[in-house]
């Protein structure tokens, strides 16, 4: 099968059914390192400060749903 028959093929399934596919497709590709590296920098400044800045005040919160929708509003508008 092609690639573009996949992307056909999972482009067809339902939303949830093409989220946990992705899902699997990301977790089957060797991990690079460079990339690991990238994220265990990005967790330990940026993902850390973030958090201890969420702690400190945590009325900074948005709720999960609100940013779920700002994502896919973005998406939307790519295409």
């Amino acid at each position: 099968m092609s690639e573009a028959d996949a992307y056909e093929a999972g482009m067809s399934l339902p939303a949830d059914a093409r989220r946990r596919l992705a899902l699997r497709l990301l977790e089957s590709v060797d991990p690079d390192e460079a990339f690991d590296a990238a994220a265990e920098s990005w967790l330990r400044t940026e993902a850390a400060a973030a958090y201890d800045a969420l702690k400190a005040d945590p009325s900074r919160a948005i709720p999960a749903e609100d940013v779920r929708t700002r994502f896919e509003a973005k998406w939307v508008a790519r295409s």
